[in-house]
């Protein structure tokens, strides 16, 4: 039962992270090439919202990006010593996922916060586009929780993993 949810929330979360990044590069990129191509091509003409959209997309990646590099096991961490010492690798892996809960739970509470503040005040919007500020800050919790579930799922594959190779039940 603990499995298939896992797996579900693994397949819902990928699917979100790799349309949502291939999305959101793809408009950047269109946004900055027509931007350059009208630059060049023309001589007044150009996209003065582009940079906005490119920063804004910058933003999102990055975040989204935390939850990915979770999935890959690509997130930062404390990676000589357990190769030095290998008696470290168990409670520095802990310790990682550990930080890892921590920062996203500090993420769902900050950022829900900041998200709130944004929407209740009327004039933060974007310089050029004028796009309520919220839509932006809203990633942050919602990264938050991905990245916790995330790590979750990361953890117990871990621990059953172990479970496995140790032959125990």
């Amino acid at each position: 039962m603990l499995k298939k949810a896992f797996k579900t929330i693994d397949r819902g979360f990928l699917f979100i992270e790799d349309w949502s990044l291939f999305v959101a590069v793809g408009v950047a990129l269109l946004t900055a090439m027509a931007n350059v191509v009208l630059r060049k091509a023309t001589d007044n003409v150009s996209l003065y919202w582009s940079d906005e959209v490119v920063r804004k997309v910058i933003y999102f990646s990055t975040y989204i990006g935390c939850v990915a590099a979770i999935r890959s096991r690509s997130l930062i961490r404390i990676d000589a010593l357990p190769q030095i010492f290998p008696v470290l690798k168990k409670p520095l892996t802990l310790f990682s996922h550990l930080a890892v809960l921590f920062f996203a739970g500090t993420m769902v509470y900050l950022g829900g916060k900041m998200t709130h503040m944004m929407f209740l005040d009327e004039y933060a919007k974007t310089t050029t586009l004028q796009i309520p500020e919220w839509y932006f800050y809203a990633i942050l919790p919602v990264m938050g929780v991905m990245m916790f579930l995330r790590t979750l799922v990361v953890m117990v594959e871990d621990w059953r993993s172990k479970q496995d190779v140790t032959g125990e039940q």
